[in-house]
């Protein structure tokens, strides 16, 4: 009776039953009315008005038909143990009357009983219903507000793994350090001879897409014990104490499975900074999580639990979640090298008809700074891209276009520009090219489009050639150079600039003033300043975001870091313009072709422009025999391309 669909069945009979019930009564009521007396049918018959054309009798009933009427049957009764013509004769009525009389015999109706019983229960039957109903209904209400409080964690026996550590690449640290969490819970002998003891708690820390969920379901599929796997938002209910004793409802039913795994995923919901919250001491976060850190290492810990956490925003948690005893592991899931990468596209290309000139070693070259969520994207990405076309393999040439989606955004071919306007952005992306061709600390150009995609009205984009570590001085200053290319072509060919490189956050002017900035307040690289940062960043925990910078310097000193921030600024801008200058041949070409094609590959583009002769330059990549191309900037180009006006084109921002 717990299924609504059966219980909706029950009321629907109830109905059916009372509806029955009516028609049988009205029937019935009309009937009654018509009811005729046997003495007043015996006056009938010997008067012979009205004329009676059919008398049928079943046992002690009698229905008399009259002849011209469209009246129903008059009903009377008698007595059964004397027949019809007897009892009609010792009322008087003559034996040759009675001999002429159209009598019929039928045997009677056995439904008319049931329903006559059926009729006199039905109240009876509508009272037990209805009182059974709000039975039912009662219950369930209970129920909900016993349930209320209890953990809505998910148990996994692991019994039937779905993931396993085989479905887990680019992470062997983490993977290792779980290794051990795995074997612990299924050999503690081994560790318990030596004086270890288990681990209260493991924190996953990454970026978002890194893998940390996915980890966690390997963890589940590995380890062979029960697994509660629930979320950190799940805890915490508008009524206060709801989370807390869900948190003791969940370890409760942890210690009955012991030894067993509990993973809190995004712990940072109810892990925040105790004391941030806008509802004070006692808000509804801060006694989950004082009921996590009991539980975690309170007076009654001696149990074989251990609490698995994910979360990107490690710097926000409560310390005194974070001390040994409770997290004693914390495990980094960093960005994946290119190695990781090249094993995270084959796990993610199982089951993909791959073409044979695919190599997953060049795509992992051309996607740095990508995480598994980015990988998985995209090969998802080139497998569409592949039915689209009527494709029974998945090519090369796919996969470089589903580069490009994830992170541009897909081509606008519908959109129309005026030749003026084209021949606009087609220099603005030359100038970006050609700046960042010829300086020798830029990555190799790639691809240059003036092809409307996503957000954006046109593109430079290039691959670095490794997987860049800390950035140099000579680097950011080329790079910051390369970002104004686009507005010293600009000023160089027509004499004056347009809004291509200006806008919101995302514009080349926005890039170039963010990195200049940076450089002389946050990386110490100001001649004049030394090495300091100048300015703390305020943060607010309750919402996990920097909200303000405080100047802990004078005005004096801000002065001097505007001189500087405009020093470099200006020298790059001197630069860009120098380059142009030297290499106004090259632009025009490059300009002109990209009137002509809208898209210039890398071989292409060597063949214009020439292999680069500045001192210093990086060689190209002897591994790369394809234009498979990729932008130097990494996902936060795409993020920070909002404002950007779409008639215009960005240059990569310096990665």
């Amino acid at each position: 009776m717990n299924n609504p669909r059966f219980r909706n069945l029950f009321i629907w009979i109830l109905i059916g039953i009372a509806l029955t019930a009516i028609f049988l009564g009205v029937r019935g009521s009309g009937s009654s009315g018509n009811e005729l007396k046997l003495s007043e049918l015996a006056q009938q018959i010997i008067s012979g008005t009205p004329r009676i054309s059919a008398i049928t009798v079943a046992q002690n009933e009698v229905r008399v038909t009259y002849a011209g009427s469209n009246r129903p049957p008059a009903i009377s009764r008698k007595d059964p143990s004397m027949p019809l013509p007897e009892q009609l004769i010792s009322l008087g009525v003559p034996k040759e009357l009675v001999a002429q009389l159209p009598i019929e015999y039928v045997q009677p109706n056995d439904i008319t009983p049931f329903f006559s019983i059926l009729l006199s229960l039905l109240p009876i039957i509508l009272i037990a219903g209805f009182f059974f109903l709000m039975l039912r209904q009662a219950q369930g209400s209970n129920n909900q507000a016993i349930s209320f409080g209890k953990s809505r964690a998910r148990m996994f026996t692991g019994d039937r793994p779905t993931v396993t550590f085989d479905d887990v690449a680019g992470a062997d640290e983490a993977k290792e350090e779980l290794r051990e969490i795995v074997e612990f819970l299924k050999e503690p002998d081994k560790f318990i001879q030596l004086g270890a003891r288990i681990p209260k708690g493991v924190l996953l820390i990454g970026s978002p897409g890194t893998g940390k969920t996915l980890l966690a379901k390997a963890v589940a599929g590995e380890a062979g014990v029960p697994f509660f796997s629930i979320s950190g938002s799940e805890f915490v209910e508008m009524f206060v104490g709801v989370g807390a004793s869900r948190v003791r409802d969940l370890f409760d039913q942890a210690k009955r499975h012991s030894p067993c795994i509990i993973f809190i995923d995004e712990i940072d919901a109810v892990g925040r900074h105790r004391g941030a919250g806008l509802g004070g001491s006692h808000d509804e976060r801060e006694q989950t999580l004082n009921q996590i850190l009991v539980e975690m290492d309170g007076f009654d810990t001696d149990t074989n639990v251990i609490v698995l956490a994910a979360t990107n925003r490690p710097d926000i948690l409560d310390p005194a979640l974070m001390r040994p005893g409770r997290f004693d592991r914390r495990v980094v899931l960093d960005r994946p090298d290119v190695k990781g990468r090249e094993a995270i596209l084959r796990v993610h290309s199982r089951g993909k008809p791959l073409a044979a000139d695919v190599d997953l070693a060049v795509l992992s070259r051309t996607t740095p700074g990508f995480v598994g969520a980015d990988l998985e994207n995209l090969m998802n990405e080139a497998a569409i891209l592949a039915a689209r076309k009527n494709k029974k393999t998945i090519s090369m040439r796919d996969c470089e276009e589903a580069i490009y989606r994830v992170i541009l955004g897909p081509e606008r071919k519908s959109r129309v520009i005026s030749e003026e306007q084209k021949r606009l952005v087609a220099y603005h992306e030359a100038g970006h090219a050609i700046v960042g061709h010829f300086l020798p600390n830029c990555d190799p150009i790639r691809k240059i489009t003036i092809v409307p995609r996503g957000v954006s009205g046109g593109s430079v984009l290039s691959v670095p050639e490794d997987d860049m570590g800390p950035e140099t001085r000579a680097r950011i200053k080329d790079a910051i150079a390369q970002a104004l290319g686009g507005r010293a072509a600009e000023a160089i060919v027509f004499g004056e600039v347009t809004t291509g490189a200006g806008g919101g956050n995302s514009s080349d002017l926005a890039i170039v003033t963010r990195y200049a900035r940076a450089m002389v307040t946050r990386f110490g690289m100001s001649d004049r300043l030394g090495p300091m940062i100048f300015g703390q960043k305020e943060e607010m925990v309750f919402l996990g975001r920097e909200i303000a910078e405080q100047r802990d310097y004078s005005e004096a000193v801000a002065e001097i870091i505007d001189e500087e921030v405009k020093k470099i600024v200006d020298e790059a801008y001197q630069r860009a313009l120098n380059v142009i200058t030297e290499h106004r041949e090259e632009l025009e070409r490059v300009a002109q072709r990209l009137i002509e094609v809208e898209t210039i590959d890398y071989e292409e583009f060597l063949q214009l422009v020439g292999e680069p002769s500045a001192s210093g330059r990086r060689k190209r990549p002897e591994m790369l025999p394809k234009p498979v191309e990729k932008p130097a900037a990494q996902r936060e180009q795409r993020e920070q391309r909002d404002d950007l006006p779409p008639r215009m084109g960005t240059a990569a921002s310096p990665a």
